[in-house]
């Protein structure tokens, strides 16, 4: 097992690319399945999680191939020779709930283990379930799995979402596609995310309006074919790459950037002292000196600011001048890093959904262990602001999110390595 070392030091200066967007990437990867005919997405982010959804589509019958050192997935789903997705590879990932949509709409029926993922609450699948019975699916559970059918075919409906549910949003979005007459979602989720969906669906003939506010209207078609699709970009990656300058000092620009993507999580960083400037390749981010100033944090839904960036958040704010407050809306059980960075010297206490932030002069190396994606990431993240080095353990979570992270930091100048344990 690996873990990285990372040593504190000066300001950071350089560019760092950033990739597409996961969450994005493993939503368009089963939207093959609603077609015979190819489809290529591009600026794919080469992850741990992407492996996964590949192996998956594969046992399925869907031929993925990777091109261009990963950046280009070539996919085809003319022989679906398997209904069936096992809890060997579903239990890996959430997102593989994703193929139970698809593979329903174009063939009528499914059997798709309940998923797994990180330990971040217990993110239920029943509004994906209660969507596709909106649609005319019928639904029985039994043994941990999802068996599915629609032996006339899915028809338009619909859909009221008690909460803006992005999978579950993404999973009505394209089983609507090939659903017998018009369907509406309601209190849809807004991410960026859903709206590169819908742009790909569009492309392979999809007919889809109102994807990027909360009522997504879609009039079913006979068909979808092929299409070629770039991935946007990874707005946590982004933001995440965004704090290292914030954190550590000095000026990076991140290329591929857009504010768009990531509104409210600039209004905390400007909040906190921070600079942010579009630059003719992304958007640049510098801190001038000085202190961080203490701001307050609540997740929401998008437009709001991402609980995928609000471990990351807390690592900036562990030094701040004051006392900040977190507030977690979105998953409980999302402050799990908080026992870590304690470690490190921070000043933390959590009373349920809520974490108070008490700002400390300098974090100090230390010790500490990843327990999910996010959190990984903050810990080297106030590794960088450290005394000393910091060992961040159990970073297989970080690969399942982040690429290249190493190389990515060290490129503007932060002293960080990955090593084998002994």
């Amino acid at each position: 097992m690996d873990s990285i070392l990372v040593r504190g030091g000066g300001p950071l200066k350089g560019q760092i690319p950033i990739a597409g967007a996961k969450n994005a990437c493993l939503t368009l990867m089963p939207a093959t399945l609603l077609s015979e005919e190819p489809l290529t997405l591009t600026n794919a982010p080469r992850l741990s999680d992407i492996k996964t959804m590949t192996a998956l589509l594969g046992s399925l019958g869907a031929e993925v191939t990777s091109l261009q050192d990963g950046k280009v997935l070539a996919m085809s789903s003319h022989n679906i020779n398997n209904h069936t997705a096992d809890y060997d590879i579903v239990r890996k990932m959430r997102a593989s709930i994703l193929v139970l949509g698809p593979m329903l709409a174009r063939d009528g029926h499914a059997i798709v283990s309940l998923p797994g993922g990180c330990a971040i609450g217990a993110r239920p699948v029943d509004l994906h379930l209660k969507a596709l019975e909106a649609l005319g699916a019928e639904l029985d559970l039994k043994d941990g799995y999802v068996h599915a059918k629609a032996p006339k075919g899915l028809r338009g409906g619909t859909i009221n979402f008690d909460f803006a549910s992005v999978g579950a949003t993404e999973n009505a979005l394209m089983a609507a596609t090939l659903a017998k007459g018009t369907t509406v979602i309601n209190n849809a989720a807004r991410e960026p995310e859903i709206v590169d969906l819908a742009e790909c669906l569009r492309k392979m003939g999809a007919q889809i309006e109102g994807e990027g506010t909360s009522t997504i209207t879609i009039q079913g078609v006979d068909r979808l074919g092929g299409a070629t699709h770039p991935v946007v970009t990874d707005r946590i990656e982004l933001g995440t790459y965004m704090l290292a300058p914030a954190i550590c000092g000095g000026q990076v620009e991140l290329l591929g950037g857009r504010i768009n993507l990531v509104q409210a999580f600039c209004e905390k960083l400007d909040a906190a002292g921070i600079s942010v400037s579009e630059s003719a390749n992304g958007l640049t981010v510098k801190r001038n000196g000085g202190d961080i100033k203490a701001v307050d944090v609540t997740t929401e839904p998008f437009p709001g600011f991402p609980t995928d960036l609000q471990a990351q958040m807390m690592a900036l704010l562990c030094t701040a001048n004051g006392t900040s407050v977190l507030e977690e809306k979105i998953f409980e059980n999302r402050f799990m890093h908080a026992p870590e960075l304690i470690r490190m010297g921070a000043n933390i206490d959590v009373q349920g959904g809520v974490a108070t932030v008490k700002g400390v002069k300098r974090l100090k190396g230390a010790p500490v262990m990843a327990t999910d994606l996010r959190a990984s990431v903050s810990l080297i993240l106030a590794g960088l602001a450290a005394d000393g080095e910091t060992k961040v353990s159990r970073v297989y979570h970080l690969d399942r999110g982040y690429e290249h992270v190493v190389a990515k930091l060290s490129a503007v100048g932060a002293d960080i390595e990955r090593v084998k344990d002994t």
